[in-house]
């Protein structure tokens, strides 16, 4: 198994927090935001390298960081050579440019740079193996007004996915999706495919929204929390908690 951590985003509703420093390596409880997820990454036995996708302006932040990243898997960032919101590649354009470079033929797991999460990826690649599928994480959201805000995903009792929909004005139901997810290794060559049908490249959450109609795909309901940083309230809400 191989993972991308996507971390290209110029993060601009965090400014200024993000002007000068990528957003995850942005600090919580006296670590980067990245160093978490490597931790979780560290108990997946089967997983022998991570890949950093970065853009121009902070690759040279994260190979810093990797030069002294505790990681069991080896590290390597790549530049995707953009510069700024004008011409970034979009995080799907992201995952299929470090498929190309890196000539991923492997399982894959997909992360969110930006995420802070305490559940178990140990379990929830667990759930993948014994489902044989595509995944994607979910978690029942409580807070209705939200919704909208997220991606949806409508399942079926086992946990297949019926729909999924990336901030719809109206819901289908409680059921967010995050930016955590698991694709077989012969799935791994469709990013090329979705792309080349003229399909979105920016939300990562649009090709499992488009996956699920081509195959099955499951849904691993996570115990824990899960935070997608994008403001500063929100940042500060998660140092908060977790600063310790």
């Amino acid at each position: 198994m191989k993972a991308i951590i996507l971390a290209a985003g110029y993060a601009t509703r965090l400014y200024p927090l993000t002007l000068h420093t990528p957003k995850a390596l942005l600090p919580i409880g006296k670590k980067p935001i990245i160093d978490h997820i490597v931790e979780q990454m560290d108990t997946i036995e089967e997983l022998d390298q991570i890949y950093v996708v970065s853009n121009d302006k902070f690759a040279k932040d994260f190979e810093d960081w990797a030069e002294t990243a505790k990681s069991r898997a080896p590290i390597t960032v790549l530049n995707d050579g953009t510069t700024d919101d004008s011409n970034k590649r979009g995080a799907i354009g992201d995952i299929s440019f470090v498929i190309d470079e890196m000539k991923i033929d492997d399982d894959l797991m997909v992360i969110a740079g930006d995420n802070f999460f305490t559940y178990s990826l140990r379990e929830y690649v667990d759930f993948f193996q014994q489902k044989d599928r595509d995944c994607v994480c979910v978690k029942v959201w409580e807070d209705e007004a939200a919704l909208s805000q997220f991606g949806i995903a409508l399942l079926d009792e086992a946990g297949k996915v019926l729909d999924i929909e990336e901030k719809p004005a109206k819901p289908k139901s409680n059921t967010v999706v995050f930016a955590a997810y698991l694709y077989k290794k012969e799935t791994v060559p469709m990013f090329a495919e979705y792309l080349a049908e003229g399909n979105k490249p920016d939300a990562p959450g649009n090709f499992p929204a488009w996956l699920y109609h081509k195959k099955e795909v499951y849904a691993y309901t996570f115990e824990g929390e899960c935070y997608d940083i994008g403001t500063p309230e929100s940042y500060r809400e998660v140092c908060e908690l977790y600063d310790k």
